[in-house]
């Protein structure tokens, strides 16, 4: 099995399109093009994780976080990512990243977390803009159910719980086909008038090409009209962070000591308790400052982050709980995750997950 294989199922999961402006993610080193003897799932790489691939004969590493982040002017071993990166290239080690992109879908790395904790009912907590498309095409009546259900095939048509979302407008269609057209319909040098449908489908905008490619492979007309419009709406299972419900509210006291459990932390730091039961939760993996007022919108009880700094712990306002387990302890379930989507789509072959601990950060 080529790498290229695991990297297109991969990015189905989770489109590379949809990870933020400032990522670094897909591949890093090595060549799509080689066979995979193996894969190795990760948080980071380090240079210990890349002997651990040597070792196991395994010679590709999927990394939530990209081990090349900003540009590296120079390698010569200064530094950890420069001898990582080193260690990867001299020894065939491909290292592929799956980072922000895997943040942003509803069954990525925070609906793992949310998993972990029991959550039900998951929202995204930010739903990211510009994701949407709308897409028209002109058929003839006796073809459209074909295009139509092409084009659902294809992803088009679906909205939050709802699939095969369509609007279907008849009207009449004029064309007069030139020299050298092959027309489904009508003759050439005459004006025909055909009954048509217009078809409007709603669709995630990483699906174009496939839209577009099963519409006109599905079409009887030569010459496909189509519209492709970009759309301002938010996506209801794209975005930052997630929002659920717990089945039985919780003390605090209770729930902080579940969250210790479950992630396996020796210590939160998070702000006062506001003697009230937790219910409603968000989480998001990893730096999640940024989304404390999309939590408090949203009337989470508390909100699970990691790398929360001192100011912004004020900004709970006394209406939830923020609660910093940790960038890697909140992230950490992301190998597992990585590891049960590559073995459950290729169970014949060797998908490891490390057992390097790539934690920088201690607790005494």
């Amino acid at each position: 099995m080529k790498i290229a294989e695991i990297i297109s199922f991969l990015e189905l999961q989770a489109p590379p399109s949809l990870q933020e402006q400032y990522d670094n993610a897909g591949l890093l080193t090595g060549d799509a093009g080689w066979e995979c003897s193996g894969i190795i799932c990760s948080l980071d790489v380090t240079e210990d994780v890349v002997k651990e691939a040597m070792a196991k004969k395994c010679n590709l590493i999927v990394a939530h976080h990209p081990i090349i982040f900003g540009g590296l002017k120079k390698i010569n071993g200064k530094n950890y990512v420069e001898k990582t990166v080193i260690a990867a290239i001299k020894n065939d080690i491909a290292i592929y990243a799956i980072h922000t992109n895997l943040d942003n879908v509803i069954a990525g790395v925070n609906g793992k977390m949310a998993a972990m904790l029991g959550l039900q009912n998951l929202a995204i907590l930010s739903p990211k803009d510009g994701t949407l498309k709308k897409f028209f095409t002109f058929v003839p009546v006796d073809s459209a159910e074909k295009v139509r259900a092409a084009i659902f095939e294809a992803g088009g048509g679906h909205i939050s719980n709802y699939s095969e979302c369509s609007f279907n407008t008849p009207g009449t269609g004029t064309f007069k086909a030139a020299e050298g057209a092959n027309p489904y319909v009508g003759k050439i040098g005459e004006q025909h008038i055909e009954s048509e449908m217009k078809i409007e489908i709603v669709f995630p905008a990483y699906l174009e090409r496939k839209i577009l490619t099963a519409t006109k492979e599905s079409h009887p007309y030569e010459e496909v009209a189509f519209d492709v419009v970009n759309l301002s709406n938010s996506h209801s299972r794209i975005g930052a962070g997630i929002v659920g419900e717990l089945a039985i509210p919780m003390t605090e006291i209770a729930f902080l000591e579940h969250i210790k459990s479950v992630f396996q932390v020796p210590v939160i730091r998070h702000t006062a308790l506001l003697a009230k039961p937790v219910r409603k939760v968000a989480v998001c993996g990893g730096a999640g400052s940024f989304l404390i007022s999309k939590a408090l919108a949203a009337g989470a009880d508390i909100f699970i982050s990691a790398d929360i700094k001192y100011h912004e712990f004020f900004d709970a306002d006394n209406r939830m709980l923020i609660a910093d387990i940790g960038h890697y302890e909140s992230e950490q379930f992301t190998i597992n995750l990585l590891q049960e989507l590559l073995a459950n789509k290729f169970p014949t072959f060797a998908v490891l997950k490390t057992a390097i601990k790539t934690n920088p950060v201690h607790y005494r």
